[in-house]
């Protein structure tokens, strides 16, 4: 049969007619940063992968921008990425060894010729020292785990909402001297699985939690140290609330908002209209007894707070130009971001120990003077408080003019704080 096959080839490229070359595999070139093309086949026959951009990756993304499609002739290649307008258009050559294209980002378009890497050309994607382990948290929902080793007691670090765990590459070393660490992708992000964000129940703060501790019960980790950054605070805030002796520690990493720790004195658009829906919807199955507890909390303190806090918001939204925000169908990804968002639950009473670190003020305020910058200010500021009230036990670090990557801007604070803390626990 091979025989078969190779005398056909050769007497097509005697004729003159072409033979399509294959498109999947490793594809590099180089614009200022080193761009890596990873593409597969699908089992409809399509193609799609992932897109890296070497030294100039998009925050904590080195699994690199999706390529969910790609239109491919057998000689045209044409893609965008899946969450941003940057696109390629090329040409295969008949060897199928290089593409000659351009590509086009935030500025008009550059060449860009892609040539096929080999196991010896190949350049180095992720050279963070971690093995990848995915984990299996719910039937057809599985996570990335990153796992750098050390000795000593556990510590998980968890990410911000769109990063993947690759955003600790760095930084994770820091700690495998005195510690055994790990990282993990959240659902709907890099290459751990995305349920749909129809459902809402799958982007839940609590269900997110519940993935954390699956993950730790799969990889047998015991008592960890969490360290969450930004959005992260919720999976913190669900475990420390509901199931803190599973944990050692947590470590907010500027990620102590109102997703972290709810403050009843001023409440919280995103956080009461969630509380809000999921009281109505639980309204009309539950016993009359809790019925008339549910109702009178609604119309004595929920929906006139929340009434409040709409009027605000179309305040607002009336010193907004018309047409302002998004004008297109928004992607599944940006669906996933607001799903977690509003899956935010009003957590209180959050029993484990707690390092906060806080960038207050921001690197953002540094020379902020409109009206909406001094009011993110204030409400930072105000909702620094009402964690140090609310959480007396807790050690709030406040870090000047730091950026929202607190462990990368301040990572020298960062780490002192975070091995003194982790020292301290028994």
């Amino acid at each position: 049969m091979k025989a078969i096959l190779s005398a056909t080839m050769i007497i097509l490229a005697m004729t003159g007619v072409s033979i399509a070359a294959e498109l999947p595999g490793t594809w590099q070139g180089t614009i200022k940063h080193q761009h890596v093309m990873k593409l597969t086949k699908t089992p409809e026959g399509g193609y799609h992968g992932d897109w890296y951009n070497l030294g100039a990756e998009e925050e904590g993304n080195l699994n690199g921008n999706k390529i969910s499609s790609v239109d491919f002739d057998g000689s045209h290649v044409k893609f965008t990425l899946d969450r941003k307008a940057d696109n390629y258009e090329g040409v295969l050559s008949a060897d199928g060894k290089t593409i000659t294209g351009t590509w086009a980002g935030r500025g008009p378009r550059q060449q860009l010729d892609l040539v096929r890497a080999t196991k010896k050309t190949a350049w180095v994607i992720d050279p963070s020292p971690h093995k990848i382990h995915f984990v299996t948290v719910e039937k057809g929902v599985k996570l990335e785990v990153l796992d750098w080793g050390g000795s000593g007691p556990p510590l998980v670090l968890l990410t911000g909402l769109g990063n993947t765990a690759h955003v600790f590459d760095s930084f994770a070393p820091k700690f495998t001297d005195k510690h055994h660490v790990y990282a993990i992708t959240r659902r709907g992000s890099g290459a751990s699985s995305a349920p749909s964000s129809s459902d809402s129940n799958n982007y839940d703060a609590d269900r997110l939690g519940d993935d954390v501790l699956a993950v730790l019960t799969a990889l047998k980790i015991d008592h960890p140290v969490l360290a969450g950054h930004s959005i992260a605070g919720e999976e913190l805030s669900s475990i420390g609330t509901r199931h803190p002796e599973k944990v050692a520690g947590l470590v907010y990493l500027d990620a102590a908002y109102t997703y972290a720790f709810y403050d009843a004195a001023h409440g919280s658009l995103i956080s009461d209209v969630s509380a809000t829906r999921r009281e109505l919807d639980q309204f009309s199955i539950v016993p009359v007894r809790d019925a008339k507890v549910m109702l009178s909390d609604l119309l004595d303190v929920r929906l006139p707070r929340l009434q409040k806090e709409l009027q605000d918001f179309q305040q607002t939204l009336a010193q907004l130009p018309d047409g302002a925000g998004p004008q297109s169908a928004p992607s599944e990804q940006a669906l996933i971001g607001n799903a977690i968002i509003m899956g935010a639950r009003q957590y209180t009473k959050i029993a484990a120990p707690a390092l906060i670190l806080i960038a207050l003020p921001h690197d953002n305020d540094r020379n902020a003077t409109s009206p909406a910058a001094k009011r993110s200010l204030d409400e930072t500021t105000i909702q620094a408080a009402a964690v140090e009230a609310g959480l007396p036990a807790a050690k709030v670090v406040k870090l000047p003019y730091a950026n929202h990557y607190v462990f990368r801007s301040n990572e020298a604070d960062v780490e002192r704080e975070m091995n003194a803390f982790m020292s301290g626990l028994h």
